[in-house]
């Protein structure tokens, strides 16, 4: 069995809405006019935990010294000319690396694959450092870049839909 490589420049990007469970997800009004970019996040011992990147409605985009998180504006306490946060940088980061760990172990052999429209494409044979190769309902195997696929709450969901990787699989032009 031959397996085709499924060209895809689809990446999908894991949103930590509140860093794990540590944050609340309570629905947030828009973040008030003066936190802005570049706005310094302390936590509430005074150390610095990032800096706000951007300002996305109702989510701020906090870089700290490892990672770029996108938490909601209402987990934030403007105080003195800084926002205020209630978890250290550490804390911060060892809750993104969790959650980033636990998005990659989603991403396995024997996972169940939905494509974009919805419906189940196949499973997960194997995944390397790059790729992801998929065994289609047909039992063509397709590979797809591994920046095509990411985790969903029914397993992985890949950035194309069955038919398109049926076509790649058959050797033809992918259908738009």
């Amino acid at each position: 069995m031959t397996v085709r490589t499924f060209p895809m420049v689809i990446a999908f990007s894991l949103t930590l809405g509140a860093a794990g469970a540590a944050v609340a997800q309570a629905p947030a009004a828009a973040a008030p006019a003066a936190i802005a970019a570049g706005a310094v996040v302390k936590d509430t011992s005074g150390a610095e935990v990032g800096t706000v990147t951007r300002v996305d409605g109702q989510f701020l985009i906090v870089k700290t010294d490892k990672h770029e998180v996108r938490l909601p504006s209402n987990a934030f306490t403007p105080n003195n000319g800084v926002l205020l946060f209630g978890m250290t940088q550490a804390q911060l980061n060892a809750e993104v690396e969790k959650s980033l760990a636990a998005a990659a172990a989603k991403i396995a052999p024997g996972a169940v694959v939905t494509g974009t429209g919805g419906a189940t494409v196949g499973t997960i044979t194997a995944v390397d450092a790059d790729t992801v190769t998929i065994k289609l309902a047909s039992g063509a195997l397709v590979r797809v870049p591994k920046t095509g696929v990411a985790p969903s709450g029914n397993g992985v969901v890949v950035g194309a839909t069955a038919a398109q990787l049926e076509a790649s699989a058959k050797g033809a032009p992918p259908a738009k």
